[in-house]
């Protein structure tokens, strides 16, 4: 595929999603191939006025070609950077909507979302908490995951409170997880050849001596899966995994619930990690951070992990070529 499309959503209008998107065209770090942003001209034009930038960037870059706008959602009536809004829940649900909508039907070839308030999108009366779970509506079974040059995880629950997420450690739902993982894996080029798989208690319940959830339904699940084409292994503890895992590209590990992994990944690789949503017809990546609205309109917010989300999911489109 010479010419990759590849879809990206500007996120909340008054989060960090749009500044990003202008100081990357600025600099000229898009990933080659056809760059289609869905979002607002008028949104881009208010930010590029707040941050300084020359009014015509927007226009000179889709002149050059590589470059495309797709209007999307209702008038703007007012852009209130720094804070979550009825209105920017909205619209950035919409921007998010459409480019699904249009990977799904394969007039994309990749989507890298920028980033989106959970509260904005509760204020608007949405029912997800965020892109993974409508994507989970549409594409029951995707898997979310970190990817950087350091660390690679997937999550075995996403954006759950930790009650909820623990009523979920049960012997057959992880073993479904991981013939899941199994499948996607194999069409990935990554080079993955071990899962290791977090503990859920203290030092991974010390044989049964700090909670059961090991012996019971961890231990299990894990040796019932070992015909498969990855070694895994566990569950270790999850104050140790994670050093058996960095540096060592060919491991992932399986975290059990949100933080558990990610307050590791983010330690190692916060500016250059990357969320790439495994299950779907389509790549979707995204960067590792939030609307980080406390950032907003000072220029200071790192660039570093939405173009590593570019980069990657014009990687992995080039890799299926």
């Amino acid at each position: 595929m010479n010419s990759p499309r590849i879809g990206l959503t500007l996120g909340d209008p008054g989060g960090i999603g749009p500044e990003i998107v202008l100081r990357l065209l600025q600099k000229d770090e898009l990933p080659p191939g056809q760059i289609i942003i869905f979002g607002k001209k008028e949104i881009l034009k208010l930010w590029a006025l707040r941050l300084g930038m020359n009014n015509g960037l927007l226009e000179d870059k889709i002149k050059e070609g590589r470059l495309m706008l797709e209007e999307i959602g209702a008038p703007l009536k007012e852009l209130t950077i720094g804070k979550p809004t009825v209105e920017g829940g909205k619209l950035s649900f919409e921007f998010f909507r459409q480019a699904v909508k249009l990977a799904g039907t394969g007039q994309l070839e990749a989507l890298v979302t920028g980033p989106v308030s959970k509260i904005s999108w509760a204020m608007a009366g949405l029912p997800y908490r965020g892109h993974t779970e409508y994507l989970e509506h549409l594409y029951p079974g995707c898997m979310m995951s970190f990817w950087s040059e350091r660390l690679r995880l997937v999550l075995f629950t996403h954006h759950l409170p930790l009650r909820e997420a623990l009523k979920k450690i049960k012997k057959a739902e992880i073993k479904n997880f991981l013939l899941n993982l199994e499948r996607n894996l194999k069409s990935w080029p990554f080079g993955i050849k071990e899962i290791l798989v977090c503990g859920l208690n203290p030092h991974a319940g010390e044989d049964g001596t700090i909670g059961n959830e090991e012996e019971m339904e961890i231990k299990p699940a894990i040796k019932e899966m070992s015909e498969s084409a990855f070694k895994i292994s566990g569950p270790f503890p999850a104050d140790t995994i994670f050093l058996q895992a960095l540096d060592h590209p060919e491991r992932l590990v399986l975290s059990l619930y949100h933080d558990q992994g990610l307050v590791a990944f983010k330690l190692v690789s916060f500016m250059s990690g990357v969320n790439l949503t495994l299950g779907l017809p389509f790549i979707r990546t995204s960067p590792d951070h939030g609307t980080a609205y406390d950032l907003a309109g000072r220029g200071e917010a790192s660039t570093g992990s939405m173009k590593e989300a570019l980069w990657l999911a014009q990687k992995l489109v080039s890799s299926k070529d």
